[in-house]
């Protein structure tokens, strides 16, 4: 499922206006000071997008006076934190571009009272991707005019001198485009105190006091008098980036890695322990081939040794962890995604033995035929797709009652929703026995849960690889890139993420050995690049990196279309509310579940803990085609929580997502600190949006008799054209519009990327075009849009390609660069078609 969470400061991407605007004067100074202010409120739940917090918050910015038709690269600033507690706390801003305000990719400022009289500590900080974020490495230059602290309050006005330019060393320099009229900005606060709150760079916790974004009009904070309030701040100064004079400096920090033994080789290196790798490591381990899987991330699922549990002790001594445990899966948007998050992309991924497998609502969907024929090129239509889905859901069949007591918990607002679609002649199916059944149904949730733990490919496939000899597993250990000769793949480079990770080259058999990536939508194509396979553009923006050294040269590039063909669900957030509707704390049990619900799980695994957070369901579906013809797909996803604004309580969230059928694709991109970001966003066709807009329409058409129902987003009265036009689609927002069900970056099909206008970088053998050995099996393939959330998709085509590549003959000689067979059709559907 999506839901667009917060993780260190600002973690989504929203660039709508969460919060009030007035004017202030600083009586001292007599600077003006546009602000942006949150009233003094309680936080519920997560506190995203918040426009209260405890004790308030405010934002002043004063701007040069030309602003508005000059771009500026500095402002005046005042911050007023709160510290509600009595025992300190933090504020943040950060610093948007014209393309948003998210945490990764921009220049914060963290500031603190220290304890000491009126001293407040500020720091400029940085992350590409979801972390505790580091030192700014840029040119930022900060000098302080005045700060004042209380019991609950402190103040802070500032000089931000190159702050609208974005030049850390790992980012392509940017400026921020000041005369485009409007500047998104973001906040976050917390309640406790830095780790040290004397040292700028010292470690903080999360924010749990408040988060969001808010606009800055750049005509209403643009004064004549800016250039005489420059002049009380002294001279210029002469220190860059770091604030204070720092106690310490933060440095990536060293794990003591295992060295990669020398005389070992392997027939396939599988890069990914995700929904694509495990199966796909199972699958060759099970044919008698040494099999090497590797991921960079911890173990999760306390089955492999995870041990994240609860601060409080209410999991020590069970062997489980947050992971297996299935209302606890939203865990990763509320505080759990410290060491879990990937730290390279600016979107929200598991990285972690599992993947999206271990950190989603595992929401398991048997494939929709006409998700393949559509999509899919010869070699994988439904009826050759047929035996690897058999496979797939004999091993995990899911269940739509994952309460070991066959119970289901808190329908509240299942209820009310299948009242009114029943009485609008929606049908209620079981969704995995009629998978093809996509128009004006609706249904339970199915899960990849078993004996009411989360279950999936780390439950069955992985168990399985693991009792064999001839499997191995590194955990802890980034892949950075592929040795190859010419096309061939002869070895992988790696270190360490976390102590026990490995470190050196491991090799491939020679000639014969393969390389299998399933590290996503992201971690594929960057592997690719980083292995001179893409674009020229990418590539030269890793030659350009610390990579640069050890790069290939430009003479044995493989210019295919990496990264291009990004697809997602366009995610459309709708809201209503019901007296019969009530919200269950799923944050809360965290660290203090409801003691009969505790005692339920542990003792029986039933009870509500024993179901995906937040009350997931109804899942509701519709096909509606667009003024283009073609025929879109429309998965409706209910839970029981607030949204965009709408606090919980009585209120439910109608998530609408667009699938097959969907035009719009994007691109992922690699940037110098060889992070990924979304550089072009796969949201925005016309005729994709018109066909949501009616899809909006039905569903609140269906809805609307219910009685005691109040839609409030849309308000009574609005279009769904009209609701669109109201929130706002381009990369500012792209927190709220996606669903993190990214596809696409290194997509499957007939025409070569190699050859003319050739759009494909594997071939139906799921092979790198102009490479002999070097697969991938991931989501990264899929050339559109599925109807439901893809993780059993995923395990599917992961079965199919291991078949594929099991069939294939051996390559020619190593380093010859040529393949050592065609392009041509696969084998026929159901070779090797023996148990998983």
């Amino acid at each position: 499922m999506r839901t667009s969470r917060s993780v260190f400061v600002i973690g989504t991407v929203v660039a709508q206006d969460f919060a009030a605007h007035g004017t202030y004067t600083d009586s001292k100074s007599g600077i003006q000071f546009y602000t942006s202010y949150e009233v003094n409120g309680t936080i519920t739940g997560s506190g995203e997008m918040s426009t209260v917090s405890l004790g308030g918050f405010t934002f002043g910015m004063a701007l040069p006076a030309d602003a508005a038709t000059k771009d500026a690269s500095e402002y005046i600033g005042y911050i007023q934190g709160s510290t509600p507690t009595g025992k300190g706390g933090w504020s943040g801003v950060v610093h948007g571009d014209n393309n948003g305000a998210s945490m990764p990719n921009h220049l914060m400022l963290v500031a603190w009272p220290t304890g000491n009289g009126d001293e407040v500590i500020t720091s400029f900080r940085y992350a590409t991707g979801f972390r505790l974020p580091g030192s700014y490495k840029g040119t930022a230059k900060y000098t302080k005019l005045s700060s004042t602290v209380n019991s609950t309050h402190w103040s802070l006005i500032y000089r931000c001198q190159d702050c609208f330019v974005f030049n850390d060393p790992s980012q392509s320099t940017a400026n921020v485009s000041t005369s485009k009229g409007v500047i998104p900005q973001g906040w976050a606060q917390a309640m406790s105190a830095p780790t040290n709150p004397k040292d700028p760079n010292s470690d903080f916790i999360q924010h749990d006091n408040g988060m969001g974004v808010f606009q800055i009009q750049v005509k209403s904070a643009a004064n004549a008098k800016y250039a005489e309030w420059v002049k009380l701040f002294g001279p210029e100064p002469t220190s860059t980036s770091t604030i204070a004079t720092p106690t310490s400096t933060p440095t990536a920090p060293a794990f003591s890695g295992v060295p990669v033994p020398t005389q070992t080789s392997y027939d396939y290196i599988v890069v990914g322990a995700g929904a694509g790798g495990i199966p796909m490591a199972d699958r060759l381990s099970a044919a008698g081939k040494s099999v090497l899987l590797i991921e960079k991330g911890i173990a999760s699922s306390a089955r492999w040794g995870g041990t994240i549990r609860p601060e409080t002790g209410w999991l020590d001594g069970q062997n489980l962890t947050w992971f297996d445990i299935p209302g606890e899966c939203n865990r990763i948007w509320n505080g759990g995604s410290v060491g879990v998050a990937c730290t390279d992309t600016d979107q929200m991924a598991g990285c972690v033995l599992g993947g999206g497998t271990a950190v989603n609502a595992g929401l398991w969907w048997k494939p929709v035929p006409s998700d393949w024929d559509e999509n899919f090129p010869a070699g994988w239509k439904a009826k050759d797709m047929a035996p690897a889905t058999k496979r797939v859901f004999s091993r995990i069949p899911g269940t739509d009652h994952s309460s070991m007591d066959g119970v289901k918990y808190l329908m509240s607002g299942f209820d009310v929703i299948t009242g009114g679609l029943a009485k609008a002649n929606w049908s209620s199916v079981t969704a995995n026995d009629h998978p093809e059944l996509k128009h004006r149904t609706y249904a339970l949730a199915p899960h990849m849960f078993s004996g009411g733990e989360r279950g999936g490919p780390m439950a069955t496939y992985l168990v399985t690889a693991n009792g064999r000899n001839n499997f191995h597993m590194w955990l802890n250990t980034s892949v950075e890139r592929i040795n190859r000769v010419g096309g061939h793949a002869v070895s992988l480079d790696v270190i360490p993420t976390n102590n026990g990770g490995r470190i050196g080259t491991v090799s491939l058999k020679n000639v014969t050995g393969r390389v299998v990536l399933s590290a996503g939508a992201f971690g594929t194509p960057k592997l690719l690049f980083r292995s001179g396979i893409g674009p020229v553009d990418q590539l030269q923006v890793v030659q350009s990196s610390e990579d640069g050294p050890k790069m290939l040269k430009q003479a044995d590039w493989i210019n295919l279309p990496v990264g291009y063909g990004l697809s997602d669900h366009l995610n459309t957030d709708t809201v209503l509310s019901h007296p019969n509707v009530s919200y269950y704390d799923w944050p809360a049990a965290w660290l203090t579940p409801i003691e009969a619900d505790k005692t339920a799980y542990l003792t029986k695994r039933s009870g509500p803990l024993a179901q995906a957070a937040p009350n997931i369901g109804p899942i509701m579906w519709e096909e509606v085609t667009g003024p283009d013809g073609i025929k879109r797909t429309m998965q409706w996803q209910a839970r029981v929580e607030g949204s965009r604004g709408v606090p919980n309580g009585n209120s439910m969230t109608l998530s609408l997502y667009l699938g097959r059928g969907e035009i719009s694709r994007g691109r992922a991109s690699i940037q110098k600190g060889l992070n990924m970001v979304v550089s072009e966003i796969p949201y925005g066709n016309a005729n994709d949006l018109a066909a949501v807009a009616t899809a909006i329409d039905n569903m609140v058409k269906a809805l609307t008799p219910v009685s005691n129902l109040t839609w409030l987003l849309p308000a009574p009265g609005v279009t769904g054209a009209d609701y669109l036009k109201s929130i706002e689609l381009s990369y500012a927002n792209v927190g709220a519009r996606r669903a993190n069900h990214w596809m696409g970056t290194c997509k499957m099909g007939t025409d070569s990327g190699l050859v003319g206008n050739g759009t494909s970088v594997v071939d139906t053998n799921a092979k790198v075009y102009g490479t002999d050995n070097i697969f991938v099996a991931d989501a990264s393939i899929f050339p559109g849009q599925a109807t439901t959330n893809p993780s059993a998709l995923i395990v599917t085509a992961s079965e199919r390609a291991s078949e594929l590549i099991l069939a294939l003959p051996v390559p020619g000689k190593a380093g010859s660069g040529k393949p050592g067979y065609g392009h041509g059709h696969p084998p026929e559907a159901g070779a090797d078609d023996g148990d998983a």
